[in-house]
């Protein structure tokens, strides 16, 4: 049966569990945080580069999401929530290309080269590096696309649409930009003396990071050795202060559950009773839209015997569901004779209770036994809320034993019975028929009065046999037994399931190690086998196919690179970005407060592999090419460093700033001028997004100071065994500006 109540009356019955509103709003929330990520990124860009070269750059985001989305389109993707947030975490890389190319090309043309000359050669010298740059992140993503499960198919248009902008943006980077710089650039600039791309670049920022990465090239042991300490205490600190690891974001969610359990062979009378009385405490809540209740006739198996779904108001109209749900608690806590469940509907891949316990055994008595300590270790553990276990409910089912060889000996139809049974409970069908006011058929049935449906009225009825009316206790008797319920087997064995959900505040990771050092503890029979499942199942399996995603993508990256390089140090040189950056995830998951999730933070932790090693491919190229130009180690270095500040902070600023609405749960409503926080289209990727940020921004810091000073080491090392040293080009060229630096 089903009672279907709206409170309060004058509601638009039409919304009524109506999900499409907030599919709208979170599109639109998602949509104002790709344009906000746009905008965001372009400030830097104009402030750093001019108003021309700007407009080049971010011509990038516009061609490049045209051009994806039509192939989007064309392999039938829509765009739901997963494409939006993948437009905006690659908001800010799909300018890195154009920067790099851009940033060079206008240098050259300050040097006196004309556009068309400057674009053409910033395209051909920068065309292997920003493609090495571009395969490096797009091997990232190629493994995530074969995710299996549910969670597979929730995150598999993350992947998708990032290999698709990525790969329209190389093509903007190398053909569109240039072809249109070429066109459009200035052709009066003035030259300089100096006609080289490697003239080091002016400004009291450049000398400030020159005299800084000058003093660590000088013990470039020694700085390597500090940054493995950072490191070191920053994973320490995370270990020890750190909020844990969980398996998918807890959002804010739009509805709310409330089971209510009550024990007893209840009609359906007593259970709309109940339902009524808990809905009429909760109406006076405020913070909903809609109350819809569902009353069940039959439950073998649990004793819930009505769920309220309601409808929650906009996040920012109300309180949170956690202060809600504890209103309501209070509010039904003096209805007697049942318990209130109260829970959050649930958001993303994940379904059922988060903590499962599966206990196995053969024996059903000492199945049950396992079941009752384990749920008393549960209580005395704490933590836990809404226990629930699938045992028989307690109660009596009557069974009714037939004597066939008396039935016989009156001759009397067994079958027969089996009708005087139906009269007493749900009657026998005669017929059924159509309303005009229903879409469905009505059965039409016969049976007793409602005061003559009982066991007594049973044993009293007369059947007609050969031998006349025979009384039915002549030859049936009725026997009381416990209640069965439902078996469940796996492998041949009985099966109980245990589920719990966790207080607010508390990571259902902490609760499963916590009980299974507490399970170890008891010595239980020898048949008995418990399997940790729901959450922490999920959570293995997806941590195990993102270590395997993780070790193929590290793979194919070492093979861009050792073929781009043609050097297995240089190589791992570019790959121990990502083990550095990890220090600055942790920071960022500290400083944000945030635990580590399995499923956003490891595709966080996978995504920034591809992103962080880019800036050292830049760096690394500018240095080779430095060597082959004949100068030395320190000098070669230094240059780079030099050299490539502009591109590497751009390129790390402008990613940052495009995950930064997120980073911050920020929305930016640009119709309505208005600025809110903690949006749930935000509080999704929030952690994916803190992941990336905090990771490359460390990332990038390291990259510019102890990159170059694991090039001089690299050097030394060689030089030592296979080279003589050769003079430093300071020496040759009286280079004034870098001999005072060096």
């Amino acid at each position: 049966m089903k009672n279907k109540k709206l409170w309060p009356a004058g509601l638009n019955y039409d919304h009524i569990l109506d999900q499409s509103i907030q599919i709208k709003d979170m599109l639109r929330d998602l949509m104002n945080n790709v344009l906000s990520g746009i905008i965001l990124v372009m400030v830097v860009v104009l402030a750093a580069m001019g108003l021309r070269s700007s407009i080049l750059v971010g011509l990038a985001i516009p061609g490049s999401f045209l051009a994806s989305l039509m192939v989007l389109n064309a392999i039938g993707f829509t765009l739901n929530i997963v494409v939006l947030f993948s437009l905006i975490l690659v908001v800010g890389m799909l300018v890195d290309g154009a920067i790099v190319i851009t940033e060079l090309a206008q240098r050259r043309q300050k040097q006196g080269l004309s556009s068309k000359q400057a674009f053409k050669y910033a395209a051909c010298r920068m065309a292997w590096p920003v493609i090495a740059g571009t395969l490096t992140t797009l091997v990232v993503f190629m493994p995530l696309m074969f995710w299996p499960g549910v969670i597979g198919q929730f995150m598999k248009y993350l992947p998708a649409t990032v290999l698709v902008c990525l790969t329209a943006s190389l093509f903007m980077a190398l053909i569109f930009i240039p072809v249109l710089g070429s066109v459009t650039g200035s052709k009066n600039l003035q030259p300089k003396d100096q006609s080289s791309e490697y003239d080091l670049p002016e400004g009291k920022f450049n000398q400030s990071y020159r005299s800084v990465l000058a003093v660590a090239l000088k013990n470039p042991l020694g700085t390597l050795l500090i940054t493995l300490t950072l490191i070191t205490c920053t994973v320490v600190a995370y270990t020890k202060f750190g909020k844990g690891t969980e398996f998918f974001p807890d959002i804010e969610p739009e509805m709310v559950l409330l089971n209510v359990h009550a024990r007893g062979e209840l009609s359906v009378d007593d259970k709309d009773r109940l339902l009524r009385q808990v809905e009429a405490e909760i109406s006076g809540i405020v913070g909903y839209k809609s109350i819809y209740s569902i009353s069940y006739n039959q439950n073998i198996n649990k004793d819930i015997v009505a769920v309220i779904q309601y409808q929650l108001a906009e996040w920012n109209s109300r309180k949170t569901a956690t202060e809600l749900l504890s209103e309501m608690n209070q509010a039904t806590a003096d209805i007697a004779g049942i318990i209130i469940e109260t829970r959050k509907a649930e958001g993303g891949p994940s379904s059922g209770k988060p903590f499962e316990l599966k206990v196995s055994g053969i024996h059903g008595k000492q199945i049950f036994e396992a079941v009752a300590v384990i749920r008393e270790t549960m209580n005395q553990e704490g933590g836990f809320t809404g226990v629930e276990d699938n045992r028989p409910l307690p109660g009596i089912e009557w069974r009714i034993l037939v004597d066939r060889t008396e039935a016989a000996r009156y001759g009397a139809n067994v079958a027969v019975v089996g009708e005087a049974v139906k009269m007493i409970t749900n009657g026998i069908k005669l017929s059924d028929y159509r309303p005009e006011t229903a879409d469905d058929e009505v059965d039409i049935r016969l049976r007793f009065p409602k005061d003559k449906r009982n066991l007594d009225q049973l044993m009293q009825m007369q059947l007609l046999t050969d031998s006349g009316l025979v009384p039915l206790n002549n030859f049936v008797k009725l026997q009381p037994g416990p209640k069965t319920g439902e078996i469940n087997r796996t492998d041949s064995r009985r099966l109980i399931t245990i589920q719990a959900e966790v207080e607010e505040d508390v990571l259902v990771n902490d609760k499963v190690k916590a009980m299974q050092l507490r399970l170890a503890e008891i010595s239980f029979d020898q048949q008995i086998r418990i399997e940790f499942k729901g959450e922490d199942e999920q959570q293995k399996e997806t941590g195990e196919f993102l270590l395997k995603a993780f070790s193929i993508a590290i793979f194919l990256m070492f093979l861009i690179l050792v073929t781009q390089f043609n050097n297995l140090y240089q190589a791992f040189l570019v790959l121990s970005a990502i083990v550095f950056s990890t220090a600055g995830v942790l920071l960022g998951m500290r400083i944000t407060a945030q635990p580590f999730g399995i499923v956003m933070g490891g595709v966080g932790v996978i995504a920034l592999a591809g992103i962080v090693v880019n800036n050292n491919i830049v760096l690394i190229d500018c240095y080779n090419d430095l060597r082959r130009q004949g100068f030395s180690p320190h000098d070669a270095a230094l240059y780079t460093g030099s050299i490539r500040l502009r591109p590497v902070l751009l390129t790390a600023i402008t990613t940052v700033l495009g995950l930064m609405p997120m980073v911050l749960a920020m929305n930016i409503d640009f119709l309505n001028r208005s600025i809110s926080f903690g949006a749930p289209s935000t509080q999704w990727w929030t952690q994916l997004s803190s992941t990336i940020a905090g990771g490359l921004s460390f990332a990038t810091l390291l990259t510019l100071f102890l990159t170059p000073c694991l090039l001089v080491i690299g050097e030394r090392q060689w030089l030592s065994v296979f080279k003589k040293k050769k003079p430093r080009v300071s020496d040759l060229h009286n280079n004034s500006e870098l001999s005072k630096v060096a």
